[in-house]
């Protein structure tokens, strides 16, 4: 696929980074030249050094066979006018990412896609969602849902106290069954392993596992959790993540919000009418002691610092909050935020890298997401007739080695994957994957 990529700002240069291991033909273009020679000197991609919203520059780029334009520079009319000109000038989709939710009202979605702009991203707008879905689970560190809410997969540390430490997957089987669960990775210490039967689970472990909302509680109950109900949030930074995640917890949660800058506060008090927003320095214990932060049941950290947001989480975590959740757009500290107890982390770059990714593949891929925190991905592709999956069981199929089926949803029902399993064409199946795995999975389901 010929990718013509905007930006080469960090979502940009992350995607580029993916796109080219995959044997995409990649172009970027951005106005400097620095930013493209770290990418250009450690990826297989084209630079261009230039204003990117003029046709001749994209004309030079290649524009008119491209396959997908996709416009993620920091400036919002950039990407817009950008991904407008391309699809004039031939690019077949083009993705543009916003900073204004007032773009993804129904009626102006509708006239953007009319103009030529096949998909809108607003980074922000989606980890809010995500963070949002995650507190009505709070034992678990990161969840996926897939068709309806059949089947997801709920990422879960073991702690201490978890029943299945030292047993393996052989024995855990024994006690729960496989009806209703199927792991498909464990992360360790910054490895990520497709287990067997043989492999043992060990404290600390990040666990993956496919199942449906009526295995949870006894999910939670494995891993050594309880299940949390939340009721009182309090939320530091005022940044639109902070402003669209309150708006949309306030009728259902009691909701602080924490912001340093006092004429930020009074804007959000305006537009958040029943969320309490307060003045004050969230990484500062004694401010947060004297709001209530003993009895809040989550501690949401959405700052522009993540040196702010990890600290702080760990203060809330200190004074027995359940649910901590940190913001962390550098990727180099997400291992360590784990490690030193952050439970669930938010990178918006890899949000809306996922949202955008999906657009590549040959295959039809119905939902995807990059995982937080390790180098993999899930994905629920549809098997067609002619599909290799179909028709043969799954111990048959000689499967990539870095990847594994964890659940089918045939029309409504939800099917956990076992040997014996067989795919039939229309299902929808869920494919755990490690990237040097991604294309071949995908070439199973072409």
């Amino acid at each position: 696929m010929k990718i013509i990529i905007a930006g080469a700002g960090e979502v940009g240069t992350h995607l580029a980074r993916l796109l080219s291991k995959e044997k995409h033909q990649i172009t970027i273009i951005d106005r400097e030249q620095k930013k493209l020679d770290l990418l250009t000197n450690n990826a297989d991609v084209l630079g261009i050094a230039k204003n990117v919203v003029s046709p001749s520059t994209l004309k030079d780029a290649g524009i008119k066979d491209t396959d997908l334009f996709i416009a993620v520079t920091a400036i919002e009319e950039t990407n817009i006018i950008s991904a407008l000109l391309a699809k004039k000038l031939g690019a077949k989709k083009t993705i543009a990412r916003i900073d204004n939710i007032e773009f993804l009202k129904n009626e102006n979605e509708k006239m953007f896609n009319e103009l030529g702009i096949d998909s809108l991203i607003y980074p922000q707008l989606l980890a809010s969602e995500e963070i949002a879905d995650l507190l009505k689970q709070a034992g678990i560190s990161e969840k996926i849902d897939f068709y309806k809410d059949k089947l997801s997969m709920y990422v879960l540390k073991l702690e201490k106290n978890a029943p299945i430490l030292n047993k393996s997957l052989i024995d855990v089987s024994k006690i729960v069954g496989t009806s209703e669960y199927r792991a498909v990775a464990i992360d360790r210490k910054n490895k990520t392993i497709i287990p067997k039967g043989t492999d043992v689970f060990l404290e600390n472990d990040l666990v993956y596992v496919i199942s449906n909302k009526s295995g949870l509680i006894k999910l939670l109950e494995l891993s050594g959790k309880e299940n949390i109900v939340i009721k009182n949030i309090m939320i530091l930074g005022g940044s639109r993540i902070a402003r669209n995640l309150a708006k949309e917890l306030q009728y259902d949660y009691s909701v602080k919000l924490i912001e340093q800058n006092f004429e930020k506060c009074e804007k959000l008090a305006n537009d958040l009418e029943n969320t309490l927003v307060l003045n004050g320095d969230g990484s500062n214990a004694e401010f947060l002691l004297s709001e209530g932060i003993k009895k809040m049941d989550a501690f949401i950290a959405v700052t522009q610092n993540a040196e702010t947001n990890i600290l702080s989480c760990l203060v809330a975590k200190n004074y027995g909050v359940k649910k901590t959740i940190a913001e962390i757009e550098n990727l180099g500290l997400i291992n360590l935020a784990e490690s030193i107890g952050i439970e669930t982390i938010i990178n918006k770059k890899l949000i809306t890298a996922s949202k955008i990714y999906y657009h590549t593949f040959s295959a039809e891929v119905t939902n995807f997401k990059m995982l937080t925190g390790t180098h993999a991905e899930v994905l629920e592709l549809i098997a067609h007739k002619n599909s290799k999956i179909v028709g043969v069981p799954l111990s048959k199929i000689k499967f990539p080695e870095n990847a594994i089926v964890g659940g089918i949803i045939r029309n409504d029902d939800a099917i956990i994957a076992k040997g014996d399993t067989i795919v039939n064409p229309f299902d929808k199946v869920i494919v755990f994957s490690l990237p040097s795995s991604i294309r071949e999975v995908g070439d199973l389901f072409k």
